[in-house]
């Protein structure tokens, strides 16, 4: 595998792993809220970027590429309002998407066409995460404080299952 490539799988691993517990911080943080439909739907998300990070691991493993672990940062613990914290899901699903976009480059730009593959799925995935944040927080828009509105998100968030 081309070597810059496969140093920012490396890097990418990382983030989904940083993604997971980004999503895990904001589980916390809306079960001490009281909204455990929000909490439900950011622990699920956790576990899937979780996974995301767990298949870069399968395929470098599987095309016999090196993996190599770094520190996962640790995220913030304290956070704003719903509508905030969905800005912020929303930017850091756009970041994941910069650089799922930048490996796709740099595997077509390598000839590395299992790669291409392998990561085609991830440019699919980033589209639905974009859309899933975004819906949500459109929806916490339209709530504007509103604690009915806000609560029937939260039941209906609650509603979540394992993809």
């Amino acid at each position: 595998m081309d070597k810059k490539l496969l140093k920012e799988m490396n890097v990418q691993i990382n983030k989904e792993m940083y993604s997971g517990y980004l999503y895990l911080a904001m589980a916390a943080h809306f079960e001490a809220e009281n909204l455990q439909g929000f909490a439900h739907w950011m622990r699920l998300q956790a576990e899937e970027e979780l996974e995301h990070g767990m298949k870069f691991f399968d395929f470098l493993n599987e095309t016999g590429e090196v993996v190599e672990l770094e520190a996962i940062d640790k995220p913030e613990t304290k956070f704003g309002s719903p509508v905030e914290i969905f800005k912020q899901v929303l930017e850091h699903e756009q970041f994941v998407t910069s650089r799922i976009h930048l490996l796709y480059k740099l595997a077509s730009d390598a000839g590395e066409y299992p790669s291409q593959v392998f990561l085609q799925w991830f440019v699919n995935e980033q589209v639905e995460e974009e859309a899933n944040a975004t819906q949500i927080l459109e929806q916490l828009k339209m709530v504007d404080g509103s604690a009915n509105g806000l609560l029937m998100l939260d039941r209906a968030l609650a509603q979540r299952s394992e993809d």
